[in-house]
């Protein structure tokens, strides 16, 4: 089994409150989830009015199809909502 661990780092420069960057993350989350069927959540940065950051998983048995997936959501995000993606890093674990 792999486990691909990843954290997205989102700016909202339009947000000025946190109700208006929660509507914002629970639209993409949703989109996320719905789509891709990858769990996601806000991991940090929970009291920034522009800034979040948020823990994605996804499990599977081939590195390849976590690698195209992580891809794919990151093509999503930018499509989607262009200029939120600020950076994001990842990593597959074996167990």
């Amino acid at each position: 089994m792999k486990v691909l661990i990843s954290k997205v780092i989102l700016i909202i420069p339009h947000s000025s409150s946190l109700k208006e960057k929660r509507r914002v993350l629970k639209a993409l989350k949703d989109r996320i989830w719905s789509r891709f069927r990858a769990s996601i959540s806000e991991v940090a940065e929970h009291n920034s009015h522009q800034k979040a950051v948020l823990g994605l998983t996804y499990v599977s048995n081939e590195k390849i199809m976590l690698e195209s997936v992580m891809n794919k959501i990151v093509e999503f995000i930018e499509a989607s909502f262009p200029g939120l993606l600020h950076d994001y890093e990842y990593t597959i674990e074996n167990y």
